[in-house]
């Protein structure tokens, strides 16, 4: 079964909103719990729609998973210089992982950011422990840019990719 790749539907909102807190809370990426303001950021799809495009992964008429993308000046990029696009809070349903879903929402991001004009990159945040998502940046040609590494929060240490366009 083939995967689309769609803008979201204010249909999708709350699952999608569900979908990416589990991810983080499910797989420990986050050491907080359900009182957590972050939590509140995860879930809030309508927030993200409204100030950047959401895509999400979809099979057989079932959500597994999405991603926020931030086209240069958008106020949801966190990292981007100019000339450079963004994404970020890439999540797949943890019964949904091992389909390609992750993979395809990125490569999504990538044809995006080779849409726009002017557009000469396209960067993204991580955290270590988000392996299985590293391979895929890897595996599309993202590379490490260290010296771009961030900090959101004391204690929390962000890892940077770039894809050079």
């Amino acid at each position: 079964m083939d995967i689309t790749i769609r803008p979201v539907r204010p249909a999708d909102y709350a699952e999608l909103g569900e979908i990416t807190a589990q991810a983080y809370l499910a797989d420990g990426h986050l050491d907080f719990n359900e009182d957590d303001g972050y939590l509140h950021v995860l879930r809030d799809v309508a927030g993200r729609a409204a100030r950047a495009e959401v895509l999400v992964a979809e099979q057989d008429g079932r959500l597994l998973g999405g991603v926020t993308f931030a086209a240069p000046g958008s106020p949801l990029a966190d990292i981007a210089g100019p000339h450079e696009a963004e994404f970020r809070m890439l999540a797949v349903a943890h019964e949904a992982r091992g389909r390609g879903a992750g993979e395809a929402l990125v490569r999504a991001c990538v044809e995006r950011a080779r849409a726009v004009e002017g557009v000469t990159g396209l960067v993204l945040s991580t955290q270590r422990t988000m392996a299985g998502a590293h391979r895929i940046y890897t595996r599309l040609g993202f590379v490490r840019t260290p010296e771009r590494d961030w900090a959101p929060i004391e204690g929390l240490t962000l890892l940077t990719y770039q894809l050079k366009l």
